[in-house]
């Protein structure tokens, strides 16, 4: 009897108290008034028949059987997980050898991988930009620098987009004895290519160092696809820029899983010994090393992928321009119809899976409010009946807007 007293007592102590979950389903509601409810969508094996135009697949790499055979054959040799961080188990020869790849390709001094591009955002920018240092970030930067610079003990001002003239201010104001300039080199909504050329001039007038994610450009953007730097001409053969910090990631382009940081000697002297992404992260998981490696591979022994992939990106910029939708003009292989709202945004996605096409859809807080966007992936690998299905799907949602009775390419 008294257990029974005590535990009634303490149900009814626990029902007066406020309900821990209760924020929780009132932010929920609030997202789902405001279009920005998400879902992770399941696909099947054979994709059912629909066209992958949300991916970041972008060379068509990632069930090219040269590089699931590496995958494959890795996981054979090495096993399924790396079994430890780098710095205990978790590096094998495997990752050696992609390593010295990829520093070869880009035209770097080392690079050094990690498990996710995401972690080797967070992992150079923490550990190059202590306190006394100033962070210079571009307003359109993704999460994971925007994350990175959060987590930096360093001083973070953001400039607006691409605007080379507040860098140079703000390098030139700064009190502290260090500075990181850090942008994408292919930003991953836009697509647009960043000025790195005049980024790394201002950078280097004010001894700072130059920090860019190749996530969007490695494979797709300049000779061979090695890079945006490489394309702007700041990283070549020869001696490597040692104040040039690049970051990529394998799971784009490369078909695979995993991020790297390619930059000199010291630099990843310095993430080996102080950053934390890199120290405490279990290892790359042999396969993804393997497939990554042989993906490499294949783009540089086939440098027309990369001009294929750009081309089909300017041909789906023009399908859209021609439906009077908001396409900026591609640098890589990212497409970005503007649509403004969330929901425009979501229904406008809906309509072109439902003509088998399958589209990014980007909204608040992966882009400002009021930019909420389709973000079409123009592979390498994309046919002309394809074009031909993009197209239908297009002019489906330019007809739409037509009918909620504004222009295509002022909607919002």
């Amino acid at each position: 009897m008294h257990d029974y007293i005590s535990v009634s007592w303490q149900y009814a102590r626990m029902s007066q108290l406020p309900d821990p979950l209760r924020r929780l389903r009132a932010d929920t509601a609030e997202r789902e008034r405001r279009g920005l409810r998400r879902t992770p969508r399941v696909r099947t094996p054979d994709g059912a028949g629909v066209l992958d135009l949300a991916s970041n697949d972008y060379l068509g790499l990632a069930r090219d059987p040269r590089v699931v055979e590496a995958a494959a054959a890795a996981a054979r040799c090495w096993g399924a997980g790396s079994t430890g961080s780098r710095l205990v188990t978790g590096s094998t020869e495997l990752h050696a050898r992609l390593e010295s790849r990829l520093a070869e390709a880009m035209y770097g001094g080392r690079a050094l991988v990690f498990s996710s591009g995401y972690l080797a955002n967070l992992a150079a920018i923490t550990a190059l930009a202590p306190a006394g240092t100033l962070i210079v970030s571009d307003q359109a930067n993704h999460a994971s620098l925007i994350d990175a610079c959060r987590l930096a003990r360093g001083r973070t001002l953001v400039t607006p987009h691409l605007d080379t003239g507040a860098v140079e201010a703000a390098l030139a104001a700064r009190t502290e004895p260090a500075a990181l300039v850090v942008t994408e080199g292919v930003f991953s909504v836009s697509g647009r290519q960043a000025p790195l050329a005049e980024l790394h001039r201002i950078a280097r007038r004010h001894g700072a160092l130059l920090v860019v994610d190749e996530a969007h450009a490695l494979g797709v953007v300049g000779p061979q696809g090695r890079g945006a730097a490489v394309a702007a001409g700041i990283a070549g053969p020869g001696a490597p820029a040692p104040d040039l910090v690049r970051t990529a990631t394998l799971s784009k382009s490369l078909g695979a899983q995993g991020g790297a940081v390619v930059a000199a000697p010291e630099v990843v002297e310095t993430l080996v010994d102080t950053g934390r992404g890199f120290i405490f992260d279990t290892a790359l998981a042999p396969a993804a090393a393997g497939a990554a490696l042989a993906a490499l591979g294949v783009v540089l022994a086939e440098p027309g992928l990369p001009l294929r992939a750009r081309a089909h990106a300017r041909k789906v910029a023009e399908i859209a321009a021609g439906l009077d939708l908001r396409a900026g003009a591609p640098d890589a292989a990212v497409v970005s119809v503007v649509l403004g709202s969330p929901h425009t945004a979501t229904a406008a996605a809906r309509l072109c899976l439902d003509r088998d096409v399958h589209v990014g859809c980007f909204r608040p807080p992966s882009v400002p409010d009021g930019g909420s966007c389709l973000r079409l992936t123009a592979r390498a690998d994309l046919s002309a009946a394809d074009l031909d299905r993009v197209a239908h799907a297009l002019s489906a949602v330019a007809g739409a807007v037509r009918a909620a009775g504004a222009s295509p390419g002022t909607a919002r």
